[in-house]
């Protein structure tokens, strides 16, 4: 098993990504596929990042909703025909930004290697 910080510096690096290709907003993101594509893809590597995340630490932080991620994920994976991208719109604009300060907390939590 990695060490988490790798794990959770993609996380980071995931959510950094998805808010620079949806800087525009809502609609230029709803107007372009490839974008679309682009933060959907970053979802995916979000998400499976979590789940490789030890135990120890998620239960830690039991504020973030690691269930939910993981259904999400499996939806990305297992039901991709059945994407809302009005939901992803909403995951972008309300729990990403959610997420990203208890990720850097739990970078700091597990300071530099």
């Amino acid at each position: 098993m990695k060490d988490d910080r790798v794990y959770l510096d993609h996380v980071q690096q995931c959510i950094t990504r998805i808010e620079q290709y949806t800087a525009a907003g809502h609609e230029a993101f709803a107007a372009d596929t490839k974008t679309q594509d682009a933060v959907l893809r970053n979802l995916h590597t979000m998400a499976e990042s979590t789940q490789r995340l030890s135990a120890p630490l998620k239960a830690r932080h039991p504020e973030v909703e690691w269930a939910a991620i993981a259904g999400f994920r499996n939806v990305l994976v297992h039901d991709y025909l059945g994407i809302n991208l009005n939901r992803v719109w909403e995951i972008v604009e309300s729990d990403l930004p959610d997420l990203k300060p208890h990720v850097a907390a739990m970078l700091a939590e597990l300071g530099t290697p």
